[in-house]
Formats: C-alpha cells, structure tokens, sequence
C-alpha cells in the first residue's frame, strides 16, 4: 500500500479525534486530534525559523511526546528529522550536526551542557528548541518548544515525499545517515504492523482508517523501553498510530525498571520494545521485586540488535501467558533479515528465519541460502534506504548491485539449516554490539591515543552476560605499572558516550604486532579476559 505516515494519523484523527493517542505517565496526555494540531503548530513553528522543505531537524531528546511531535511536525512539511544519540557527548553531538546540515536542534534542557558546547563546537548559526524536561534557564538564542504550542497550526495538506535519518555506523567507521523515504518505510512496515495485530493487509487510506477506528480494531497500548532514535523503537510507536493505538511513554529519562513493570500492569499494555536482556532481565527482577506474576494484557515482545536469551524468553512467557516474542536480526540500513518468534517456552530454544527479500551470500557472492550447511554472510534485498547522506563512496561499497539487484550487507556470518532457518556465527567485521548499541573500535581507540603515555590502543568487544559485549581494550605504555587506567577512562568519558567506555583495559608495554602491522586480536582477547584486567 502507497501511503505517508503524516497522512494516515490525520485521517484517523479527523476519525477518532479524542482518542488518546500518547500518553506520558503522570504527567499528560494528547488525543489524536491535539497530537495532529501540535504537529501542525510544530510545522507553524519551523516555517516562521525560515526552515525549508528537504531542511534537517535534529533530535536530541530522550523519549519524550515532544520527540514524536517533531518528528510528525517535520514529516508533515517534508523537513528532514535527524535522531540523535542522548547518549553522545558535546563532541560527537557536534561532528552529526555537521554531517546532516542540520539547521534546527530541538534538544531536552537537561543536556543543555551537551548541546551548547557542541553548538560552539560547531562554529556556524543554528537554531535551538529546547524541551524544559527539567526547569532550567534557556540557553542564549533558543526559543522554549512550548512556544510551538501558540502558533497557529499550519492548514493541513497533504504531505509532501520526504525522508528522515537515522545514524548508523553501517559495519565499520565513524556514523553516517542513512536516509530513509517515508513512503519506503510505510511500505516495509505494513506486514509488521497489521500482522503482528492479527489484522488483515490494508490496501488503501479507508481500509487504514477503517481498520484503527472501526469494530473489528483491536487495542494496541505501545511502550517503548529502548530509545525513539532506534529503528526497533520508533517502528513500534510509529505503527501503534498507524493502528489507531495508544503510546505510553515513562515520565523519567532513566530507565527506571520498578516504573516500567508497574505502567505495563496499570496501563494494560498490550506490546513492549525492549533492547533484548539489557532490558528485560531488569524488567523481570522488578517484576519479581514487588510481586507481580502475570502481565495479562502484554501480547508482544519486541528486541531487535542484541543479546536476547532463551532462559530470560522463558521468563517472560511464565509471566505473560498471551504473549509472543519477536526477536529481530536486522540492520538500520535495511529490514529485519531474519526473525525469532516464540509464543511459548516450547517454541524454545529459539531459531531464527530468515524473511522474504534475505538472501546469504558465500564468498564468491553466489545465493546459498536454499542449500542446508552452507556458511556466507546474510544480505537484505528488500526496501531499504536510498543510501547514506552525501557519502556516495560509501553508499555503492555498502549497498551493493549484485545480478542487477541491490543488497545491504551487515555483516553476519551464518550457517544455513532446513526450511530457511540460520544459525549466527558471529559478525564478521569488528563492530562491538553492546545493549543494542553499535560501538567502532577505531573510534575509541583515536581517543585512547590522545591521552598522554599512549604508544598504542586496541578496542575490541568481549562476551557479557547482559549486554551481549561490552567493549575491553589493550593500551601499550612504556611503564605499566605506573599507568593510571582510572584517568585514562575519565579522559575517555569526557569525549565518547559512557557506553563506549571500556569495561576492561589490558595495560601492555607492546601489542605485538607482527613486521605488517596486525594484531592477533583472538590472543589480546583471551589475554584480557583471564588477566582480569577491570576497569
């Protein structure tokens, strides 16, 4: 179905207008009509700051309804919403601002710091919204974001094509955004959104609106547990308008477990996204804690991008008897490849499959993914982004025309079992996944080398129960036992967001390197873990 995200929640608004459509607990709440006209004040808003059409608008806020009222503001003029990482420190906050152009950054006023040293970093104009999540002064030159709220709203129209970004660091290298089609989107996300509902295949607008607002609608309450600014999060608030459902977003930007067990309960929400055990195994602690054994409304789990294991599933099953889990292998540059979805502890342990539109590639990029016992990397062939912003090298390396067809290629090496199910066997390049956060060695290592005493760095990711991998690195210095790892991490701190951060630091007098260079990384690994070396 042809459609614009926009479009579609203002149809549905003019239908259901005092539906609720997101809800922040304790604090407030918008129906779909007063959610529609903050957009439409938003856009108001952007077009009085002499923001454009195909303009970029960054995101620096936790999960907030000003989050999504930006980026629907945006969408509904075909500006370009940006989602930045909350977690960045001033610096890199600085380098994305840059690399999209953006001309707007709406930020939370409890990282005024971040934002106004970056801005300074910047060394160019831009203009500042700032959300007040805590009660703090503006910074020089910004306007309040409730400031949208006395405008009159933009007349609607119909939506114009536009696209967003979203930042990735595809397989290796510093982020970069891949710019998605909102239409492209839509159409991805339609079989995920009306499927996972138990609902039929919408063909037009109508059936759209039909479907969210009609008898045969069926409640969707929505809680996002990891961030907007990823891809798992926003596709499950984002399809939950799309269905006419409710979003429930946690008043507080720390992740506050007891909080969460507790609104899924009172709130009666019916799916959650998590960021795999990262998430739910506090989650469950919580549960346990003040004593709740069943979560009778919670039909859907969502994880996508890390560590999600089969005893925390089993878990989750006991205390939601209704409940399917969906455990996604997907890229930011393309869909989900593959799915885990077990709707009960006998579906375990789980196995996943790969989707319509995955294919996996052996080394001489041949399709083996019909021939049990082959091992390549897997590959995406359906919709995916039109490319990486202004990067037009890295866009043809990484979406690749293979038979003349295109390919996003993460990474994942897999071995191929009956009935296009897979087994993962790792990643091939050296990205660290830790928490469902993507973390590049090079990175990390640059600001390892700016501390004094550094002769030489190598950042790589080990196992960890929780997070999946946390990131370790060994450090050469000439005297070692004199070296301070405890300034070398507050030196790190100050430039990269706190889970870049080793976890464990092996400190050397040399790495070893052979006569070209290279490093046996496997070694250095297994040398930091039975070190023990501890940050």
């Amino acid at each position: 179905m042809d459609g614009h995200y926009v479009d579609l929640w203002h149809r549905i608004a003019l239908t259901a207008p005092d539906r609720p459509a997101v809800i922040t607990v304790g604090e407030s709440s918008l129906s779909y009509a007063q959610f529609d006209d903050a957009a439409g004040r938003f856009a108001a808003l952007l077009a009085e700051l002499g923001v454009h059409r195909d303009d970029k608008v960054s995101i620096l806020l936790h999960n907030r309804p000003e989050w999504l009222v930006a980026f629907a503001g945006s969408l509904r003029v075909g500006v370009v919403p940006v989602s930045l990482n909350f977690r960045y420190r001033a610096r890199e906050v600085a380098v994305l601002l840059d690399d999209s152009d953006s001309t707007v950054l709406v930020y939370a006023a409890s990282l005024a710091g971040v934002a106004a040293e970056a801005v300074g970093l910047l060394g160019r104009p831009i203009a500042l919204l700032q959300v007040q999540d805590v009660d703090a002064e503006l910074l020089p030159g910004a306007l309040d974001f409730a400031e949208a709220a006395i405008r009159e709203p933009l007349p609607y129209e119909d939506p114009v094509q536009g696209d967003f970004f979203m930042y990735t660091g595809g397989t290796t290298g510093a982020p970069k955004a891949a710019v998605w089609d909102v239409r492209q989107m839509l159409s991805m996300q339609v079989y995920n959104a009306y499927v996972t509902a138990g609902l039929p295949l919408p063909e037009t607008p109508d059936d759209v609106v039909r479907l969210a607002t009609g008898p045969e609608s069926r409640r969707i309450v929505a809680l996002a547990l990891s961030p907007f600014m990823h891809g798992t999060a926003l596709t499950t608030v984002i399809n939950a308008l799309l269905l006419g459902g409710t979003v429930v977003i946690l008043p507080t930007a720390r992740f506050d477990a007891g909080r969460a067990i507790q609104t899924i309960l009172e709130e009666g929400v019916t799916r959650v996204a998590v960021a795999g055990d990262a998430i739910a195994l506090p989650l469950l602690a919580a549960a346990e804690e003040v004593g709740i054994d069943e979560l009778p409304a919670l039909e859907s789990v969502l994880s996508s991008g890390m560590r999600f294991s089969d005893s925390t599933k089993a878990r989750l099953h006991a205390i939601a008897p209704r409940l399917v889990i969906t455990d996604i292998l997907a890229s930011t540059e393309g869909g989900a490849v593959a799915l885990s979805i077990t709707r009960s502890a006998a579906d375990l342990p789980a196995r996943f499959q790969t989707t319509p539109g995955t294919v996996v590639l052996d080394e001489a990029l041949e399709e083996v993914q019909d021939v049990p016992g082959s091992v390549g990397k897997i590959a995406f062939t359906g919709g995916m982004p039109k490319g990486y912003y202004k990067d037009e090298q890295k866009t043809v390396a990484n979406f690749v025309e293979i038979r003349g067809r295109r390919h996003i290629i993460p990474g994942d090496l897999v071995r191929v079992e009956d009935d296009h199910y897979i087994e993962l066997l790792g990643r091939g390049a050296t990205v660290v996944n830790s928490g469902g956060e993507k973390v590049y060695p090079t990175e990390v290592e640059e600001s390892i080398l700016r501390f004094p005493g550094v002769e030489d760095a190598m950042v790589f990711g080990i196992p960890d129960p929780r997070w999946g991998e946390v990131v370790a690195a060994a450090v050469a210095v000439q005297r070692p036992a004199e070296f301070s790892v405890a300034d070398l991490l507050h030196h790190i701190d100050s430039e990269l967001a706190g889970y870049k951060k080793p976890r464990r630091v092996l400190v050397v007098q040399n790495l070893e390197r052979s006569p070209s260079g290279k490093v046996d990384l496997g070694r250095l690994r297994e040398r930091t873990l039975e070190s023990g070396a501890t940050a």
